[in-house]
């Protein structure tokens, strides 16, 4: 039995089937995205979503949905499913549903009468391709299949209305047809591994409405252009495949294409799979280069997530050789940045000022799984680099201090930490003078960088320093940051110590080498338990502390407000379970075992086999904005391998 399967009577109830989505995507940037049962509620999903290079690797919509109709004794039955203005749903093809299943691909099945019908849909690797496949299973008399294609030919985050300015001319093609709406867009080609007959009968369908739009409080109602349709005879126990790509394929080829693709997928049959799964769809390769998206539907490469998702995206599901590739592309972004000063094009945010305390991080995650002599050959010189450029002030906006050692930034007119919110022009968590999880980070990296150097002789002189440096911040870190509560300030600007009860001392106890002493370390982790722990994460605030708003819901500013007072990150959970691990040893790992069964139970949640973003920071914990998050799913199965190592999993 499939562990991911959902049957008819959840299904054809759309409350239930619209608040879980699919996502399938090919590791160089596009992607599939709907519903179970096929109904777009985003903007942003779509059947064929791409980045297209000349307009700056941004996705844009080619092919949103694609109808498909049986025909038996000259009746149709449309199994599509549009929202339309009013909030009506047409055709209604969900209520011939009978099961979805998502194992190797995913499988609806449908039932018209006689008819059983089923489609499954898999991306091709490295290739701006989806194909689908419908097989008769049952059938008692001629069956003809007509699909109508729902185009948009737009930037993910825009809305198509209705306009004259559209290329409305098909080109006919081996098995199908091409067409390119407007100009510097890619040419669509639909074609099948069948004869297709196709028929002229343009139109646009006007008003079609996405529901999380509408209930996000932005645009949400656009036009989508028919040109026609197609019409395919099958016969029981046939299969045909619809390709939709940006270049013509040959439709003998769809058949052998479709198989290789399926044996090389991971099944979806447990938690783990799940996550592994989920995890490669972050990869993104651009010829040479290969990088994280930070999330799906809307997500970018970003230099933060990149490295606190890496680890858990690579090295906890044994892809090493994938860890090595992508760091190389980040790191020399962030050489270049520190030589020149230069932002990178391609990695967004690469000059915050905790870049550098993240990436000798992730390097410090490669250390522990493949040992210092691997780490030390690849990344010494990158790891000596980055610790200098921070001790010598070349890094912007971090600036350490002569007499204490201690880091600070400045973070008044723009938010400098992963808590990034902004509104109207200013942070709206205005974190800024010494942070506590930059601090933390910044002795955890100068510890790291000298275990990484010992015995390396050109390195003496600089290892002392660091050590030095290390030693020197130890008790203003404790003097500035502990207070008599026994929980971690989260910034203190000058004379004043923000006494929200935050996350960020989550990572500061988490991380190998912390200033904090066991005992010290456990009176923190008690206050993070009993105040920020949830089934899906910590909380990014206290219900105890000012400005506590758990719901992310509302307009955009409602929600810009909410997304770091009180909502719940996943991706914490891995620097809470490292902390618990340190604090209790190996009796420890029976807790955090029960503490996965949270995430598990999301598997067949919001984008079912993944995490969203964030998570209410109230019960029911429902999960909102992306869909699915890298630095989640990466942290969620680093924490995962780590209980592993230790026997917690057999």
């Amino acid at each position: 039995m499939s562990y991911l399967k959902f049957d008819k009577n959840l299904l054809i109830n759309l409350d239930q089937s619209l608040t879980k989505e699919m996502l399938r995507t090919n590791q160089a940037g596009a992607y599939h995205c709907t519903t179970l049962v096929g109904c777009n509620t985003r903007k942003q999903h779509g059947l064929l979503v791409i980045p297209i290079e000349g307009m700056d690797y941004k996705p844009h919509v080619m092919l949103s949905s694609l109808d498909e109709t049986v025909i038996q004794h000259g009746a149709p039955f449309n199994l599509g499913l549009h929202r339309y203005q009013g909030g009506v749903y047409s055709p209604a093809g969900h209520k011939y549903i009978r099961e979805f299943d998502c194992e190797a691909v995913p499988r609806m099945t449908y039932r018209v009468g006689g008819v059983i019908l089923t489609k499954e849909k898999i991306f091709i690797s490295q290739e701006n391709r989806i194909l689908i496949r419908y097989t008769l299973v049952e059938a008692h008399s001629p069956t003809t299949l007509r699909f109508r294609p729902f185009l948009a030919f737009r930037e993910v985050n825009s809305l198509c209305v209705a306009n004259d300015a559209i290329n409305s001319k098909i080109e006919p093609v081996n098995n199908g047809v091409a067409t390119c709406l407007y100009k510097g867009f890619p040419t669509l080609y639909m074609q099948f591994n069948h004869k297709a007959k196709w028929v002229d009968e343009p139109n646009w369908y006007n008003g079609i409405e996405y529901v999380k739009d509408l209930e996000r409080g932005v645009p949400y109602c656009e036009d989508l252009w028919v040109p026609g349709y197609f019409e395919v005879p099958i016969k029981k126990g046939e299969s045909i495949i619809f390709s939709a790509g940006i270049n013509e394929v040959s439709p003998r080829s769809l058949g052998k294409m479709y198989e290789a693709e399926v044996a090389s997928r991971t099944p979806r049959t447990s938690f783990f799979n799940c996550l592994k799964n989920a995890a490669k769809q972050f990869y993104v390769r651009r010829g040479d280069n290969m990088y994280i998206l930070s999330g799906f539907p809307w997500g970018v490469v970003l230099a933060r997530n990149t490295f606190m998702a890496l680890p858990g995206l690579t090295l906890a599901i044994d892809h090493k050789a994938d860890y090595e590739a992508i760091m190389a592309t980040a790191m020399r972004e962030l050489m270049h940045f520190v030589d020149s000063g230069e932002p990178s094009k391609d990695i967004k945010g690469i000059e915050s000022p905790d870049i550098p305390l993240w990436a000798l991080w992730a390097i410090q995650q490669y250390a522990k799984v493949e040992g210092n002599d691997a780490a030390r050959k690849l990344y010494m010189a990158p790891v000596a680099k980055l610790v200098d450029s921070v001790l010598s002030g070349k890094y912007p906006n971090l600036y350490v201090d002569s007499d204490s050692g201690l880091l600070s930034t400045d973070g008044h007119e723009k938010a400098v930490s992963w808590m990034n919110s902004m509104l109207g022009g200013a942070p709206v968590v205005r974190r800024t003078g010494r942070l506590v999880e930059f601090n933390a980070l910044w002795y955890n990296a100068l510890m790291f960088a000298s275990a990484l150097a010992e015995g390396d002789e050109a390195l003496v002189d600089r290892r002392n320093e660091w050590l030095a440096e290390a030693e020197k911040m130890k008790e203003p870190f404790i003097s500035t940051f502990l207070n008599e509560s026994g929980y971690l300030y989260d910034f203190v600007d000058g004379s004043y110590a923000d006494p929200s009860v935050r996350p960020n001392m989550a990572i500061a106890i988490g991380l190998d080498y912390s200033p904090l002493d066991r005992r010290q370390r456990k009176s923190v982790l008690d206050v993070v338990t009993r105040e920020l722990l949830t089934p899906k994460g910590l909380r990014t605030l206290s219900p105890k502390s000012y400005g506590y708003h758990p719901n992310y819901i509302g307009n955009p500013d409602e929600r810009e407000f909410a997304m770091h007072n009180g909502p719940v990150r996943p991706w914490l959970t891995g620097f809470y379970a490292d902390s618990y691990l340190r604090v209790f040893g190996l009796s420890g790992a029976g807790y955090i075992d029960r503490l996965l069964i949270g995430f598990e139970d999301e598997m067949t949640n919001g984008c079912i086999g993944s995490l969203s973003q964030l998570y209410d920071g109230n019960p029911p914990y429902t999960g909102r904005g992306a869909v699915s998050h890298a630095t989640n799913v990466a942290e969620v199965l680093r924490t995962y391998r780590q209980l592993k190592r230790l026997g917690a999993y057999y």
